[in-house]
Formats: C-alpha cells, sequence, structure tokens
C-alpha cells in the first residue's frame, strides 16, 4: 500500500505544471553551475599553480555544484511539499482517507516516498552530469557516490519537515512559508552561534552535517543525524494525523 500511495503522488506531481517548472529551472540552474565550474577550474589550475597545491577537478566542479543544489532544494521542497496533506483537508478529503483501509503510517510513509522519488531525480541528474567529466579525466566516482548520498539525505530530511508542516494546516501557502523559515533556520543555525561552535544548538544544523559529504566522505554520524531527523518529523506527522482522526 505504501508503493501504492508513493506512486499517486508522483504521478500526481508530474501531472501538476509546477512540479515540471521546478525541475526544468533547478536542471538548468545545476547545468549552469556545472559549465561555470570547468570554466573556472581552467581558469584556477592553468595558472602559475604547482602541481601539489592542484585540487582535482571532480572535488573542484563537485563541490561547486553540490553546495549549490543543497541550497537549492530549500527553496523547491516548500513548494513541493506545501500540497502533500493541507490540500487534503482543505479540500475535505481528509475524512475519506483515514477511512481508507491503509494505517496512518503507511499514508505518511508513501508521501513521503512520492516526494523523495520525484527530487531523486535532480540528484541523479547531478551525479550523471559529473560523471561525463570522466570523457577527458580521470575522476574521483567515490566523491559523487558520497555527495550524492549526502544530498539525497538532505533532501529526504526537506521532506520529512515539509511533510509535517502539511499535516498542521489547510492552507498550503502558510506550509510553504512555515516550511521554508523552519528549513533556513536549520540549516544556517551554526552561522548563527558561529562563535561557539560546541554550542548543541549549532550541531543541529542541517548543513554542518552535510559537509562531511561535501568533502567527500560518509560520516555514519553524520547519516544517523539524518536518519534520526527524518524519523523524527515522520513519526510527529502520524501523531498528527492521528489526533485530527480522534477528533473526527
Amino acid at each position: 500500500m505504501i508503493i501504492n500511495v508513493a506512486r499517486k503522488e508522483l504521478k500526481s506531481m508530474f501531472a501538476s505544471p509546477m512540479g515540471w517548472v521546478i525541475l526544468a529551472l533547478l536542471m538548468f540552474a545545476f547545468g549552469t553551475y556545472y559549465l561555470n565550474g570547468i570554466n573556472d577550474y581552467f581558469a584556477v589550475m592553468s595558472g602559475a599553480m604547482r602541481p601539489a597545491e592542484r585540487t582535482g577537478v571532480t572535488q573542484f566542479v563537485g563541490q561547486i555544484v553540490y553546495g549549490f543544489a543543497s541550497f537549492m532544494v530549500l527553496f523547491a521542497v516548500p513548494l513541493l511539499s506545501m500540497r502533500l496533506i493541507s490540500e487534503e483537508r482543505r479540500s475535505q478529503t481528509l475524512p475519506f482517507l483515514f477511512s481508507a483501509p491503509i494505517s496512518l503510517t503507511e499514508i505518511v510513509l508513501g508521501k513521503f516516498l512520492g516526494l523523495v522519488a520525484f527530487l531523486s531525480i535532480l540528484v541523479v541528474y547531478i551525479g550523471l552530469m559529473l560523471s561525463t567529466l570522466n570523457i577527458w579525466a580521470d575522476i574521483d566516482f567515490g566523491f559523487i557516490i558520497a555527495n550524492s548520498i549526502g544530498l539525497l539525505l538532505m533532501v529526504a530530511s526537506f521532506s520529512a519537515l515539509g511533510l509535517y508542516f502539511s499535516s498542521m494546516t489547510q492552507q498550503p501557502v502558510i506550509a510553504a512559508i512555515l516550511t521554508f523559515i523552519a528549513l533556513f533556520a536549520l540549516m544556517f543555525l551554526d552561522r548563527f552561534f558561529a562563535g561557539d561552535p560546541s554550542n548543541t544548538l549549532a550541531s543541529l544544523s542541517l548543513t554542518r552535517h552535510f559537509q562531511s559529504f561535501l568533502g567527500g566522505l560518509i560520516d555514519t554520524a553524520d547519516i544517523a543525524y539524518f536518519v534520526l531527523f527524518i524519523a523524527t518529523f515522520l513519526t510527529l506527522t502520524v501523531r498528527r494525523l492521528d489526533a485530527d482522526r480522534l477528533r473526527g
């Protein structure tokens, strides 16, 4: 049943003009940064730099593209997640969803996986785009894999938070605004507490936990953080819907 719900959400996103517009704009932006990264690489590395000081093309271009991608999904996810549940509430179809022979957990997981699957297209697109560097240079595929995993975890975390705020209101616009504000704060918490890196709130920054992936490293502590973040907000969403069902 989870797969059926996810398939339904995925089809609805492809049926929506907004989904296609967001995909097209982000792909164009990522492609532009990719080409600019290559141009910058040749401009920087062709100078009077000693070979030992030169950076690999995968790391140089990849950090530019993946760093930009992790920021741009901040704008895409609120727009895509805002209707997942709030639209059901506004159109008063939520009671029918509750009466369906499917658990609330399956409903939430299905909607979550549908959104993540849609956004995964961008992760695959970036990975394939960077892989084309292999045509003329030896590239570090491990770096691309690490960054793809990190970006996918970041996207999944954003989606879980967006789904939660979508369950809190019947106004999609309000859900999008709340999601954006929360994600913006969580992404830049480490900058707000730059003077005290050991601060507990700073350690909750999504950007801080993405940095290891951006460097080409897969840190189990960062993976655990993202998994717990996702599980927390999916659980909160299920509890929110369960409270709505009990109230009738």
